[in-house]
């Protein structure tokens, strides 16, 4: 396992992330869903790989995540060897204050999140969405109060316009605030609009990517055929319907051509172009069964050619 600085901050976690929307979505949906006798195998294979690093959120599956790492994955190891990141403020209830940016809602929401985690403090939280009310400072100054408080070590944003990101950068930096550290946003093989704005800013800022989905809903991990569904969650992900074109499956074809010849899976291939890139930190990748960690922990060894970058950025046609 290699392991990378988070950003330019002195974290340093594992280069390869493994994320907590499957804990706790037994009965929600058709695939990659475990109770939490389920997720105990994983968090321990993640464990045996080197990783370090795990993502959740309070909304995921309404803080069953949350309890399930607490539960079981902060019993596995030292505290001080995990790298726990949360994200707050996705409605968590259809209550005035059941969701949002406000000093209110980030400060219970974060409360909660540690009583489900079992733990004194994350080590990264992240804005789940800014919402579109809350002054950039009272976010900015409520983050920095639980940095202080030591409820927090660093923090970071999630999917949201670059220059929405630029305020959060700008208002921390000026006011003398903890700055973020991280961004999690959707980028992948078929999907880098991100490089428009939002890559560029975190590389002028010093924040390290996190990115969700890298293998695109499983579509570069070969779940899908031009034929159609060739998994359970490509039959039954409706967030994935319509996503794909013909040059996405295009780019697949070169995922897979490379994949063969070097005797790896596409998933490996996918995520080993992430790591190519200079201001990724840890994609955040998840999955259905514990063999494919060590697959995704190995992708960290892979090295790919500028005539392999070359054949998979080719395709690419922008949204």
């Amino acid at each position: 396992m290699k392991y990378v600085r988070l950003g330019r901050s002195g974290l340093h976690v594992s280069a390869v992330c493994l994320g907590g929307n499957s804990w706790g979505a037994a009965g929600r949906r058709a695939w990659g869903a475990f109770d939490e006798a389920g997720s105990a195998p994983f968090f321990r294979a993640a464990l045996d790989a080197g990783i370090n690093f795990f993502d959740t959120a309070d909304v995921y599956n309404l803080g069953e995540s949350e309890r399930i790492i607490g539960a079981t994955l902060l019993t596995y190891a030292p505290r001080s060897e995990l790298v726990i990141s949360t994200k707050v403020g996705l409605p968590m209830t259809d209550k005035p204050n059941g969701g949002g940016t406000g000093r209110k809602h980030l400060t219970e929401a974060l409360d909660a999140s540690l009583k489900r985690l079992g733990t004194d403090y994350v080590d990264l939280l992240q804005i789940h969405r800014l919402d579109e009310v809350t002054p950039v400072e009272e976010v900015m100054e409520t983050l920095n109060d639980m940095v202080r408080a030591g409820k927090v070590l660093y923090v970071g944003g999630s999917t949201m316009p670059a220059w929405r990101f630029a305020q959060m950068c700008a208002v921390a930096q000026y006011r003398g605030w903890a700055r973020p550290v991280a961004m999690q946003n959707l980028y992948n093989l078929v999907q880098r609009e991100e490089e428009r704005d939002m890559i560029p800013l975190c590389l002028e800022q010093g924040v390290g990517l996190v990115p969700y989905s890298p293998l695109a809903r499983g579509f570069l991990g070969g779940n899908r055929t031009r034929e159609g569904a060739a998994s359970e969650r490509a039959r039954t992900d409706k967030l994935a319907d319509g996503l794909f074109r013909e040059s996405d499956f295009r780019i697949l074809d070169q995922v897979t051509r490379i994949a063969n010849e070097r005797g790896v899976t596409p998933m490996q291939v996918a995520l080993a172009w992430l790591l190519s890139k200079p201001v990724m930190a840890a994609p955040i990748f998840g999955v259905s069964n514990p063999a494919q960690i060590r697959d995704a922990a190995a992708a960290t060894a892979i090295t790919l050619s500028p005539e392999d970058l070359q054949a998979l950025e080719g395709p690419y046609e922008g949204r």
